[in-house]
């Protein structure tokens, strides 16, 4: 079992910046590729970035790359995700997901793990 706990959201202004940390607790964190998605109201569950347990590999959706950063600190059990110039179609409950193994994956069931979500509101 891995606990996931998100954190770092919150209002900002459009043009401004957050960043998210997903925080893991349980097994070693390691073993384990990260993921990061997004819901907005009415919407599905949306894949942003994922990043190997490594940390060596990363694959963005094309849309968010050059604005989201993902980074992970093994020894922190934690991984980042830089959001700027945030738009308010950001807007969202923003989630850290984690599966076992190195590969990278871009579809929610493929994640066995989930946190509660972050809310991120960006204002116009």
């Amino acid at each position: 079992q891995v606990q996931l706990v998100e954190s770092g959201g919150g209002l900002v202004q459009a043009g401004g910046s957050l960043r998210l940390s997903c925080t893991a607790s349980g097994r070693v964190f390691n073993d384990y590729a990260v993921g990061w998605f997004r819901q907005a109201p009415g919407k599905e569950r949306e894949f942003l970035v994922s990043i190997s347990s490594s940390g060596m590999y990363t694959n963005y959706v094309a849309s968010m790359e050059g604005r989201f950063t993902i980074s992970r600190d093994n020894a922190k059990s934690t991984v980042y995700l830089q959001a700027n110039s945030l738009k308010p179609e950001d807007t969202a409950v923003y989630y850290c997901a984690a599966r076992p193994g190195t590969h990278l994956r871009n579809v929610a069931s493929n994640y066995n793990f989930w946190g509660q979500g972050t809310q991120v509101t960006v204002l116009s």
